[in-house]
């Protein structure tokens, strides 16, 4: 038994030094594309000349983006938004994806194919079995102005399906709590869970979809009310996200409202932690025997996540200690060199499919997390 244990471990760690190799290499190119004089972005290179190093000499490695300062939310909140257009990707098509703003200006992010790219990713992580190819998908998330819809979308087209989704405001939602309107919360809650069953039940062959923890526990219960389920309107995979995702929710999820395992009721329900600037990180198997741990490995060398002390945000924590959750974005597209994160949570160790660093237990920085408004998600 030790020999197989000690040539697990020695595969793993090849597997994470090619990892680290394919990182670093992947930071160069990174760099060099934003902050070369043909291929940069104009924030990026007017931000050069405020900077105390070269980043075209002085970057060598993923460690070396420690020298930049982090990435402050403020940079993003208006525009004009073509500054974050790289010169490299200049007569392209730009969309524009908003994520929080649920006071003053929101903030923007320019994204040509990334989104895409990201979904496509994360498609080759769905097991077929369960999210068979051609079958139609359910959207039941924000709309708008946000990347979660055109994502989805493109996940259902990239599987030979069709999307179908709902309209969902959720800054709509914000302001009736902040005013302590909780039956028109409700009434709204109760508007988008209607739309979503009349998709389910109109005969469309819907069998995969998205939803939020929130939303999709009162989709079972609207479902359960009318007498079926979720399994019995032809559902089999479910992928979900947001900070509400706890081992007690997950649980709760598996056994109370899918009817099981998905070997015992028919349905996956996958776990996902992204947002708008990282893209879409996956989840490590969830299953009864871990109690329902919940750990999120980032899609390298694209985006990166470390968890770092609460008092130097350039150190990271041993593992299974609890830190703060800094992101780094990494694509031809955009460039995030240490973005601090509104969460907080667990390192979790690398291991064969992700031979990387990962993080669990993500929940509300705790300094901010009383004037966090959870809404929807």
């Amino acid at each position: 038994m030790s020999v197989a244990g000690e040539s697990s471990s020695t595969e793993l760690a090849a597997s994470a030094a090619e990892a680290l190799d394919r990182l670093n290499e992947h930071t160069l190119k990174t760099v060099h594309w934003h902050f070369h004089d043909d291929t940069g972005c104009p924030f990026w290179l007017e931000k050069k000349a405020e900077l105390n190093f070269d980043p075209l000499k002085d970057v060598k490695s993923f460690d070396d983006l420690k020298k930049f300062p982090n990435f402050e939310d403020e940079w993003l909140r208006g525009g004009p938004i073509r500054r974050w257009v790289p010169k490299g990707h200049a007569g392209k098509p730009v969309f524009v994806f908003e994520t929080g703003g649920t006071t003053g200006v929101p903030k923007s992010r320019m994204v040509i194919e990334d989104h895409w790219k990201d979904y496509e990713l994360f498609s080759d992580t769905l097991p077929d079995k369960y999210f068979p190819r051609g079958a139609n998908w359910l959207m039941l998330g924000p709309s708008g102005p946000r990347r979660l819809r055109l994502a989805v979308e493109h996940l259902a087209q990239h599987r030979d399906g069709i999307c179908f989704c709902i309209d969902l405001d959720p800054r709509w939602v914000v302001k009736l709590l902040k005013k302590g309107q909780m039956d028109q919360v409700e009434a709204y809650k109760k508007h988008c869970i209607d739309q979503a069953v009349t998709i389910l039940t109109a005969g469309h062959d819907v069998k995969c979809m998205f939803a939020t923890p929130k939303l999709l526990e009162s989709l079972g219960e609207a479902l359960d009310e009318k007498g079926t389920s979720l399994a019995e309107v032809g559902i089999t995979g479910i992928f979900s996200g947001g900070t509400e995702f706890t081992p007690q929710w997950t649980r709760f999820c598996v056994e109370e409202l899918l009817g099981g395992s998905p070997e015992e009721s028919g349905v996956y329900m996958t776990p996902t932690y992204g947002n708008t600037l990282m893209g879409l990180a996956c989840s490590k198997q969830i299953t009864a025997a871990d109690g329902y741990k919940i750990s999120y490995y980032a899609p390298q060398p694209r985006a990166v996540t470390e968890v770092v002390t609460f008092e130097d945000y350039n150190q990271v924590v041993g593992y299974g200690e609890t830190g703060r959750v800094k992101l780094y974005t990494l694509t031809d597209e955009f460039f995030v060199p240490g973005f601090m994160e509104r969460d907080e949570g667990e390192r979790e160790r690398p291991f064969a499919t992700y031979p990387w660093d990962g993080v669990s237990g993500v929940r509300p920085f705790h300094e901010l997390a009383s004037a966090t408004t959870v809404g929807v998600y």
